[in-house]
C-alpha cells in the first residue's frame, strides 16, 4: 500500500517506517503535529512527542518527500482508553492533518505509526484511520522492548537522546546515540524496571539519519541543555543542519519469525488422516430461544427467525435482540460476546453488513463466527452474553497491522472481559499472517499460528489462564493435529493451570477459507477464585440454576433433559481431548 508516515522525530516513528518499507509498502509523504509557535519546546500532550519539534521540517529535505504539518490546537479532553470523536480533543487535530494528506494524495491507503505499548495512542490513530478509510501500520506493536531496541541499534538508523526523565538518567546522557545507551538502559531495566524503549516516558529521542534519508542527514550545529522545573528532567535545545551523505542505507530491519517462543517449539508430525467426506446433514430441529442471568451477566441464546429471506431473517434477529436489551434497560455496548452461526459462509458479507450497524460504539463484542449445518431455511443463529453494567467492561480492539496478531477491522473486538469476575471472552482466532492479513496455507502451521494469536490476545488483556477452549475445524482429518497442538501447548505452559479438556468440533466452513479456528474463555487467576469449565462428553451434567451451558452436538441429537438456559451449537461432529468422536459435549460455565 502507499502510506504516509506519522512522524514525531523520535526513533519509534522512523523505525516503523523501515518496517513498512520492508513489508513492501511505498512511502508517499510525511505528517507531523506540533505545538503552537508561542509554546516552549514541549507541551503537555497525551498523544504526541513535542520536544525537538522544530527539527521536523528538515526531514522533508532528508527524504525528498513532502511534509504536512498541523498545529496541536486541542487538548486531552477525552482521556478514556477507547476513543470516541470529541470536540476540541487533540485527536481531532490528527484527523484534520490526515484529511489534508488524503486530499493531496488520494492514493494513500495507510498510515505508519510507531506505537509499541500505548493503547491510548493506538486507539486514537485507529479511530482517525477508520473515519478516513485508512489502515494503520504499527509493526512495533507489542514487540519485546529489549529485543526491539537491539534491532534499532543494529540498524542503519542514527538516533540520539534529547530528553531524559527517569532514575539513573541525567544530563550526561543527552546527545548520546542508541548504541551508546543500549547497555545503560538494559542495566537500568534490570535494576529499576526502566523501559528499554522509553515506553514509560523515561526518555525521548531524535533521529539524525535513516536508510530512507536519500537526500542528506542531520548534524548538530549547536546544543543547549535545559533543566525542567523538576530537577530530574533535562532536555536538549538543538540547532541542526542538513549535510550530504553518499547514499541511502540498506533497509536492514529484521522481521520477526511467524511463530514466536514458545510456539516455535511445538513439533508436529503429519497427523492428517484420511477420512470419508462429510454429508453436511442439516439439523432438522430449531432449538428454542432462551434467556438466563447470573453473576451480573445476561444471556439470550439461539435467536433465529422464520422470515423468508436472508436479509429479513438477520434484521429480525437483531430486532429481537434490540427489544430484549430495551426491556432490560441495556444497550448493544453491553454485549460482551456473540456466537454467530451461518448456514453458508458465502452469505457472510451480507450478514455482517447488517451486524455492524448494530455495534457503533468502541469495543464491539468478542465474536465467534462459523458456517455450520443449521436447520433448513435457517440462514443464521445468534447467541449473546451481556454485561449488566458497562463500568465493568474492559476490552481489546486492535485494528492496525502488526507482527503481533491479526487486526480486527470488523465489528468485533479481540477480547472483552468482565472486571468483576476477570473472565474474558476471546474472539475466534484464525491463522492469518498478521503483517499482511493473508491466510496461512499450511494446515499444520495454521493449527499453531491460530493458537499463538489466541495466546497473544490473552497476554495483552491480562487474562492468561484458559478455563474453556474450543477448536473449530473444517474436516475430521484435522482433529488429531489440533489435539496434539493443544497437548504440547499445555506442556509448554507449565506455569499456567489451563483447563486440560479440549472440545474440537467439525463445522462446514470458517472465515477466509481457513481450516482451523481457536476460541474460548480465559481468566486472570492471580486476582481471585475461579472455576474451570466442566465438560461432559456424551453424557448429561447435573444442571445448576446459576450456570450457563453450551451444548455442541451433531444432527442426530434430540435430547430433552437440557436445562432451561443453554446455548446450542449445531455442528457436524464432536471430538474429545483424545481425538475420539463423541455424540455431543456439554460445557458448564459460571
Amino acid at each position: 500500500m502507499k502510506f504516509a508516515a506519522l512522524i514525531s522525530g523520535g526513533k519509534d516513528s522512523f523505525f516503523n517506517v523501515l518496517h513498512c518499507l520492508a513489508n513492501d509498502h511505498e512511502l508517499v509523504c510525511l505528517a507531523n503535529l506540533h505545538p503552537p509557535p508561542s509554546d516552549s519546546h514541549e507541551m503537555d500532550s497525551f498523544m504526541y512527542q513535542t520536544v525537538g519539534f522544530d527539527v521536523v521540517p528538515y526531514y522533508a529535505e532528508c527524504t525528498g518527500k513532502p511534509l504536512y504539518r498541523q498545529v496541536i490546537k486541542g487538548s486531552s479532553n477525552n482521556q478514556k482508553l477507547e476513543y470516541e470523536q470529541t470536540q476540541d480533543d487533540e485527536t481531532e487535530d490528527l484527523y484534520e492533518l490526515l484529511k489534508v494528506v488524503k486530499e493531496h494524495h488520494p492514493d494513500v491507503e495507510a498510515i505508519s505509526v510507531g506505537a509499541i505499548l500505548s493503547s491510548y495512542q493506538r486507539t486514537r490513530v485507529e479511530d482517525v484511520c477508520s473515519r478516513l478509510g485508512l489502515t494503520a501500520l504499527a509493526y512495533l506493536w507489542q514487540r519485546d522492548q529489549e529485543e526491539l531496541m537491539g534491532e534499532m541499534v543494529d540498524s542503519d538508523m542514527e538516533a540520539r537522546l534529547i530528553k531524559v526523565a527517569a532514575i539513573g538518567l541525567n544530563d550526561s546522557h543527552l546527545g548520546k546515540t542508541l548504541q551508546e545507551m543500549y547497555p545503560v538502559l538494559k542495566n537500568l531495566n534490570r535494576k529499576f524496571g526502566v523501559h528499554v524503549c522509553g515506553e514509560g516516558g523515561e526518555f525521548e529521542s531524535l533521529v539524525f539519519d535513516a536508510p530512507f534519508f536519500t537526500k542528506g542527514k542531520l548534524q548538530i550545529v549547536d546544543k543547549q541543555i535545559v533543566r525542567h522545573t523538576n530537577d530530574e528532567i533535562w532536555y536538549l535545545k538543538l540547532k541542526v543542519q542538513l549535510v550530504e551523505k553518499s547514499s541511502g542505507g540498506k533497509c536492514n530491519v529484521v522481521q520477526p519469525p511467524l511463530l514466536h517462543d514458545p510456539f516455535d517449539q511445538i513439533s508436529l508430525q503429519p497427523l492428517i488422516k484420511k477420512t470419508e467426506s462429510l454429508s453436511h446433514t442439516p439439523h432438522t430441529k430449531v432449538w428454542e430461544q432462551n434467556r438466563g442471568k447470573n453473576y451480573g451477566r445476561l444471556r439470550f441464546n439461539n435467536i433465529t427467525s422464520t422470515e423468508p429471506t436472508l436479509e429479513g431473517q438477520v434484521t429480525h434477529i437483531f430486532s429481537q435482540l434490540e427489544r430484549f436489551l430495551s426491556e432490560s434497560k441495556l444497550h448493544p455496548a453491553n454485549i460482551q460476546s456473540s456466537s454467530l452461526l451461518v448456514s453458508d459462509m458465502s452469505n457472510f458479507a451480507q450478514i455482517n453488513k447488517i451486524y455492524q450497524t448494530f455495534f457503533t460504539k468502541p469495543l464491539p463484542p468478542a465474536r465467534v463466527c462459523v458456517e455450520t449445518n443449521l436447520p433448513k431455511e435457517c440462514f443464521a443463529q445468534l447467541s449473546v452474553e451481556i454485561l449488566d453494567d458497562l463500568h465493568f467492561k474492559k476490552g481489546l480492539h486492535v485494528q492496525g497491522r502488526s507482527y503481533w496478531a491479526p487486526s480486527n477491522i470488523g465489528p468485533y473486538s479481540q477480547s472483552i472481559a468482565d472486571t468483576r469476575t476477570y473472565l474474558a471472552h476471546i474472539s475466534g482466532q484464525i491463522p492469518l499472517i498478521p503483517r499482511d492479513m493473508t491466510p496461512c496455507k499450511d494446515v499444520t502451521t495454521q493449527s499453531v499460528l491460530a493458537l499463538q494469536h489466541f495466546e497473544h490476545v490473552k497476554e495483552v488483556i491480562g487474562s492468561p489462564t484458559n478455563i474453556f477452549i474450543c477448536c473449530f475445524v473444517t474436516s475430521p482429518a484435522t482433529v488429531p493435529l489440533v489435539t496434539e497442538t493443544y497437548r504440547q501447548y499445555i506442556g509448554l505452559q507449565r506455569d499456567r493451570d489451563h483447563v486440560k479438556e479440549l472440545v474440537t468440533v467439525v463445522v462446514g466452513a470458517l472465515p477466509r477459507g481457513v481450516d482451523v479456528e481457536w476460541g474460548g474463555i480465559t481468566v486472570n487467576e492471580a486476582v481471585g477464585d475461579y472455576e474451570e469449565a466442566q465438560i461432559a462428553f456424551g453424557k448429561p451434567l447435573e444442571y445448576k440454576e446459576d450456570r450457563h451451558y453450551k451444548i455442541f452436538a451433531g444432527p442426530d441429537l434430540y435430547r430433552e433433559e437440557f436445562p432451561e438456559s443453554y446455548e446450542f451449537v449445531p455442528v457436524e461432529q464432536v471430538f474429545d481431548s483424545e481425538a475420539r468422536e463423541q455424540p455431543y459435549a456439554v460445557v458448564e460455565l459460571v
